[in-house]
């Protein structure tokens, strides 16, 4: 590997600028760019070859590091070199860390880790309800750090949910066996492999029973695959099924036995009905994404079989190590083949979703079940009640008997509160501004201190499970709305608009601007000062992701550099950092209790770090005819949210925070947008990066895990990638 040095004294000697040219119609500088670079002068082919030049002088290193990290096929060794990789991508400065979706406050009465905590699939959601230890008491935040302290012992022995169930009966709790809860938005399908949305495959997958699944310690276990193995070359993975386990109707009637054929079925059916989830392993398993794209018509050509009854297998195009992780996502979900026929259902070509006889997954009564719950009542916008399945395969372990969701729409933001003290929701909540103040302001029964709910009661929810990103438009070319052109108007002439363009375009300019920007007084605006480090993250992956299942050597910058079994994504990512010199803290080894996080701290912002790049933006600059001063500042587009008190609130601490840390040298140039939508359509709805109307866009798209390996975020930032229009790109 190569041996990176400090990144100014890097980008000093190699200047990552292109000169690129303005259009021919763009010979007068002081011309508005809105009226200049118009949807209806865009040139496609020259906008794409730019992009294409843009992207390789930026993210050159990361793909260098990273096409080496995918070639791997030891997970463990692998997971080293894509933080290694990841390094090299934060050090670009297009992309940098902004906020991840918790960091709130919440009280409960739910036994910490007694669902899985893992980020990805759907075992840490819905489906882990059913092992939920819910006491009949609030838990204290000393009691939530004990019992997580002792998780953390005990994880990876198997024992920790007996414990947590005998330490509440020593303790005087008693467990429920119910749970209730609100839900705002209704399944739109029932069908779990018709769907890629969240609010459709989460509450499917309490229905059905995956191959293997996570338990309580994050150890995944058998399912309805009892053991599994690999071959030797990482491309055939068979797994061997237990037998007897049934599908039932809604009402527990028999319909069949869970066969390998089941999976063949399934798969198929996610290829003809949702490509967008089929679209998760193309290129993964083999042929799946000819046959999706009709290139092959024959779906035994996929690498998918049942060897018999009870053996299945998935041949692979390519060393997948992280495949295991995904088998509890839905679209390798099973599926019955004679009851999706018996509803109407068809397979390739003939498949029709609209045919009047199609009734597979079009409600809660038309699918077949094999999972550890039934939905035993569905009304829309009402309630959503699963009961436990007496013929799920493992229904002695099940906790929860009944779980049932109650429709909010969010139009009284005081029901929480109110469900919360009336015993309706029996669990707990997360505590958003208004149910906050309630519960300041709410002191408890009987307490003999007078203490309020929030004093004794509340804590910090800092699992998130996704992360949002900072973004920099590398080839801006809207200055207006792309849907309506009068609409978020730059008020930029062509000269700034290309000045900035070029600026964005150097290292060391997107590094002083990250470094600059305070993202927590930001978020303080509207978490509070007291939370505005607990939405922060400081990485792309989150480091907690995944860990080391053994001893690994890596090479960091020449050094030979061993990391124990059991280190976390996160920390050799700072390894790398640090060797590189650069100034940033991407992980913590004291967050979390101690267990270390990449959450809930400010690792980037550094105004004095700031001013450093941005003296050698502006000495590179200069030698590419931008001259910059206080004088004679960058301008920078920020879409502002005048629609909102908050959201302009956040935008002014950008433009100050920025303005103030680099001398006045870069102006942010809040651009007003009147609405929500033209704030939507300035930053998100175009889908492509030559609609994106900002040069700046904060927390504005992210993305969640599919699997259990980095892969997952790291994949959205290659040539192609489904971020890179969020920097402008194509």
């Amino acid at each position: 590997m190569k041996n990176a040095k400090k990144l100014l004294a890097l980008v000093v000697a190699v200047v990552m600028c292109l000169a690129l040219a303005a259009p021919a119609f763009a010979d007068d500088g002081d011309q508005l760019a809105a009226d200049v670079y118009t949807q209806a002068n865009f040139d496609q082919v020259a906008h794409d070859e730019e992009s294409g030049q843009i992207y390789d002088e930026v993210f050159g290193e990361f793909n260098e590091y990273y096409a080496t990290a995918k070639d791997e096929i030891d997970p463990d060794v692998r997971l080293g070199l894509m933080a290694i990789a990841e390094a090299k991508l934060l050090e670009t400065g297009a992309v940098t860390p902004a906020i991840h979706n918790a960091g709130n406050y919440a009280i409960s009465k739910i036994i910490p880790h007694t669902q899985p905590g893992v980020i990805w699939g759907m075992d840490g959601s819905y489906r882990g309800y059913k092992n939920l230890l819910i006491t009949d008491q609030w838990l204290t935040p000393d009691v939530r750090t004990e019992l997580t302290t002792k998780w953390g012992e005990l994880r990876g022995t198997g024992t920790w949910l007996d414990w947590a169930k005998q330490w509440a009966a020593d303790n005087g709790y008693t467990l429920q066996d119910s749970y209730t809860l609100a839900y705002t938005s209704d399944p739109q399908t029932w069908d779990a492999l018709a769907s890629y949305q969240a609010s459709d495959g989460e509450p499917i997958s309490m229905t059905v029973e995956p191959l293997l699944q996570y338990d309580t310690e994050n150890v995944q276990q058998p399912a309805l695959a009892e053991s599994y193995e690999v071959s030797e070359d990482g491309l055939t993975y068979t797994f061997h099924l237990r037998e007897g386990v049934k599908w039932v109707t809604y009402q527990g009637t028999e319909v069949a036995e869970v066969t390998a054929d089941d999976f063949v079925a399934g798969l198929q059916h996610c290829a003809d009905a949702q490509i967008n989830l089929a679209g998760l392993l193309f290129g993964t398993i083999q042929n799946l994404e000819e046959y999706a794209t009709g290139e092959i018509t024959d779906f035994a050509e996929v690498g998918v079989k049942a060897v018999d009854d009870y053996t299945v297998e998935y041949t692979l195009a390519q060393p997948a190590p992280w495949f295991n992780t995904l088998v509890g996502y839905n679209i390798l979900y099973p599926m019955n083949r004679g009851y999706y026929e018996s509803q109407g259902g068809k397979f390739g070509e003939e498949f029709d979703a609209s045919a009047t006889d199609y009734l597979y997954g079009t409600d809660s009564q038309h699918i077949a079940y094999c999972g550890p719950y039934l939905v035993s009542n569905y009304t829309r916008q009402n309630t959503i009640t699963y009961t436990a399945n007496p013929s799920y395969w493992d229904a002695d372990n099940v906790q929860i008997k009944t779980v049932t969701f109650r429709y909010d729409d969010g139009t009284d933001p005081t029901r929480t509160w109110d469900n919360l003290m009336d015993g309706t929701y029996n669990a707990g909540a997360g505590l958003g501004a208004e149910n906050l103040e309630q519960a300041k302001n709410t002191e408890i029964p009987d307490d003999p201190d007078g203490a309020t709910y929030f004093e004794k009661y509340a804590y910090v929810n800092s699992n998130g499970t996704g992360s949002w990103m900072n973004w920099l438009n590398l080839d801006r070319y809207a200055y207006a709305n792309y849907n309506d052109e009068t609409q978020v108007r730059s008020s930029l002439t062509v000269a700034q608009a290309d000045a900035a363009r070029t600026a964005m375009q150097n290292q060391n300019f997107r590094l002083a601007f990250a470094f600059a920007f305070d993202r927590a007084s930001w978020n303080a605006i509207s978490r509070g000062e007291d939370l505005k480090y607990a939405r922060l993250i400081n990485s792309f992956v989150p480091g907690n992701l995944t860990s080391t299942t053994k001893e690994i050597t890596l090479d960091i910058n020449g050094t030979e550099t061993t990391f124990a079994a059991g280190t976390y994504y996160g920390e050799i990512l700072q390894a790398q950092v640090d060797a590189d010199e650069f100034p940033v803290q991407v992980w913590d080894p004291e967050g979390d209790n101690g267990a270390g996080s990449s959450f809930g701290f400010d690792g980037w912002y550094n105004p004095e770090e700031a001013a450093k790049y941005m003296d050698a933006a502006v000495e590179e600059l200069a030698a590419e005819g931008i001259e910059i001063s206080a004088e004679n500042p960058i301008y920078l587009d920020y879409p502002d949210q005048d629609y909102s008190t908050s959201g302009a609130a956040m935008d002014q601490i950008l433009k100050s925070s920025v303005e103030e840390a680099l001398g006045g040298r870069v102006v942010i140039n809040l651009v007003p947008c009147g609405s929500s939508d033209n704030q939507t359509y300035a930053t998100y709805y175009g889908g492509t990066g030559y609609t994106a109307n900002y040069d700046v866009y904060l927390a504005g798209n992210g993305w969640s895990p599919d699997y259990g390996d980095p892969q997952t975020y790291l994949d959205t930032m290659l040539d192609g990638g489904s971020m890179l229009v969020t920097l402008g790109l194509y």
